[in-house]
């Protein structure tokens, strides 16, 4: 008797556009929310975004809330969930880039409340994803979480945002590439469920972000509609995978262990950026599609070698044979490679 049976939780809106900011007490009203909002940012997007929700929904006839995170830990996760109860909130909005998003989110599913996200800039998939990431001393936890009930993505905010945060956006897109290979690996080797649907959905979507690749340029707004609606692909992927599998491998790995050692090196997503090229080497051989991965990475600005992350070789060495021990997934790296083996890896695609 087939007895198997899913729960797959995905944003009932995705509003993304030009100028849609303007939109969220409609997304609010379309999806029945009611009682007093709670609004999460940090400094900088708390003038590009925050002020301005406030405002509308003020005008709106609601009573928002507004709080501001200066770091990402798992304490400022408790101050966002002590100010939700002291105050009666009903939902919260997290506004900004990755810290206010993964902060706000982990605490709506802590409260057991909806949220919304607001991305102000294009850096990671974690603005749809059920997965929040923080840093908790030198190393980073990565929590189930629920995904937001929706996505408002303004294009022309998004576009603002500084080049760097996009570029590591379509990195993390492309570092699919790897993670769907160490998932079918790991299917194939260790029975890990795969699902069809959401490993084609991500590898889909970093192969439409590297055809793309020469379009996607600094100020022009039809760019972070392209990284934006990959990003968003990417995460419903992983509420159809039920775990973050479709988009973290080995290059994940790598770049978790990289913050070990050089913490606030470089930004995630031209970490996994980096770590792709590599790990598509252990894939695919010396004359394999790693060259693809790195022109797609280097026609973005995004960094393709040690240098350009702010690294040492060592720092890179360090962090691929160590790699491994970060958590218990099974990936192209086994039970971890040797040092001279990391060398020619690091060495024959450039990165080192």
């Amino acid at each position: 008797m087939f007895e198997k049976s899913t729960w797959i939780r995905l944003p009932r809106n995705v509003v993304m556009g030009h100028d849609v900011l303007a939109d969220v007490g409609a997304v609010i009203a379309d999806t029945h929310l009611t009682g007093r909002p709670l609004i999460v940012t940090s400094p900088t997007p708390k003038s590009v975004a925050g002020e301005p929700i406030v405002d509308q929904l003020e005008a709106d006839g609601l009573d928002p809330l507004l709080t501001i995170v200066e770091t990402a830990n798992f304490q400022a996760v408790e101050r966002v969930i002590e100010t939700a109860r002291s105050a009666d909130v009903s939902y919260l909005l997290g506004v900004g880039g990755g810290k206010a998003i993964d902060i706000a989110k982990m605490a709506a599913d802590d409260l057991g409340v909806d949220f919304i996200s607001v991305p102000t800039a294009a850096s990671h998939d974690g603005i749809v994803s059920g997965r929040g990431s923080v840093p908790d001393g030198d190393t980073r936890h990565s929590v189930a979480a629920a995904p937001p009930i929706a996505v408002i993505a303004d294009t022309n905010v998004i576009a603002e945002a500084p080049w760097e945060l996009t570029t590591a956006g379509c990195a993390d897109i492309i570092s699919n590439y790897t993670a769907v290979k160490d998932w079918q690996l790991a299917n194939r080797l260790q029975n890990v469920e795969y699902s069809e649907y959401a490993g084609a959905l991500s590898q889909m979507t970093a192969e439409m972000l590297v055809d793309r690749a020469d379009s996607i340029k600094p100020g022009l707004e039809e760019s972070a509609w392209l990284v934006v609606k990959a990003l968003v692909s990417s995460g419903v992927a992983m509420s159809i995978a039920g775990s973050s599998r479709p988009a973290s491998g080995a290059e994940h790995l790598f770049s978790h262990q990289l913050d070990r050692i050089a913490p606030g090196a470089a930004l995630h997503g031209h970490q996994v950026g980096v770590g792709a090229i590599m790990i598509e080497y252990l894939h695919s051989g010396e004359k394999g599609a790693w060259h693809d991965v790195r022109d797609a990475l280097e026609r973005i600005d995004a960094p393709t070698t040690a240098d350009e992350l702010g690294v040492s070789a060592e720092d890179v060495v360090d962090a691929l044979t160590s790699a491994h021990e970060i958590r218990d997934r099974y990936t192209i790296l086994g039970g971890g490679i040797s040092e001279e083996a990391a060398i020619q890896v690091a060495t024959t695609t450039g990165v080192i």
